[in-house]
């Protein structure tokens, strides 16, 4: 990891216009993730892990407000005044984003080969299909995929959970963006396809210099991939750090019950350094 500082988020905070109110599920949100480095964001279901990394890309509902003194892609934008437009430029090429629903990501009637193409004619990279064939055929075997011609030629309702997931990591990486959002990407996938995916994409960010923010409920993840902890509480960060600091020694009561919570092997988690 180095001191080069991808993204820096400052006082994010989002509202949510409902028949009942205006709800602020998330606030006073700053976040940074420097060259190299896996943040992990943990906490516990309904806590604002998945609206804060969708407040950063734009990608919640119309009913959605987000506020930012700044979301900074350092060189490249400022998300948080960004206009449609640009956020669409940004997505894909400077930002990827894994979600923990596979096929919610993936178009059910385009071929998995169409979609790869789609990807590079929407930022308009001037690839023919052929070469966007190409391109993809190198990403889903870089993605361990043995047979990607079959793949390319087929429809995500034809793909296993663990399939799948490795199709949309390849089309969120397509384009080589240097930060990855990854929200729950093992969710629903057994424990063995759970390890294979995490390794391939923490292996990614180590062997590309990219950044990635992972979003998991799982301690032991963020335990064994991270560098750096994030714990999020009611829709507010109430501690962060170097992981073996947040989690060796929390200083926050939830975050010491979180950690306490969780069943350890031997009697500590496995930190990964």
């Amino acid at each position: 990891m180095s001191d080069e500082l991808v993204l820096d988020v400052r006082n994010l905070a989002v509202t949510i216009d409902t028949p009942d109110g205006v709800v602020n599920p998330v606030r006073g949100i700053d976040l940074q993730v420097h060259r190299g480095e896996i943040v992990g964001i943990m906490g516990e279901s309904g806590c604002g892990k998945s609206t804060t990394v969708k407040g950063i890309l734009r990608l919640l509902g119309p009913n959605s407000h987000v506020t930012a003194d700044t979301i900074n892609l350092v060189g490249k934008a400022d998300l948080a005044h960004a206009s449609k437009k640009v956020m669409e430029s940004i997505r894909g090429r400077h930002i990827g984003f894994v979600a923990q629903n596979p096929f919610g990501s993936l178009n059910p009637i385009y071929s998995i080969e169409r979609q790869f193409y789609e990807v590079q004619k929407a930022h308009k990279t001037g690839a023919k299909k052929a070469e966007s064939r190409e391109i993809a055929l190198s990403m889903l075997k870089g993605v361990g995929i043995v047979a990607p011609e079959r793949v390319l030629s087929g429809y995500a309702h034809q793909l296993s959970g663990g399939m799948a997931q490795r199709v949309v990591i390849a089309l969120a990486t397509t384009l080589g963006p240097e930060l990855l959002f990854a929200d729950e990407p093992t969710t629903g996938l057994d424990a063995t396809v759970q390890a294979q995916i995490l390794d391939l994409i923490s292996g990614l960010v180590r062997t590309e210099n990219r950044s990635m923010v992972l979003v998991t409920h799982d301690l032991g993840v963020i335990a064994q991939y991270c560098q750096r902890a994030v714990v999020m509480y009611q829709g507010e960060i109430v501690e962060s750090g170097d992981v073996m600091q947040v989690m060796v020694n929390p200083q926050h009561e939830y975050t010491k019950k979180l950690i306490g919570s969780v069943p350890k092997a031997e009697g500590r988690l496995n930190v990964a350094r």
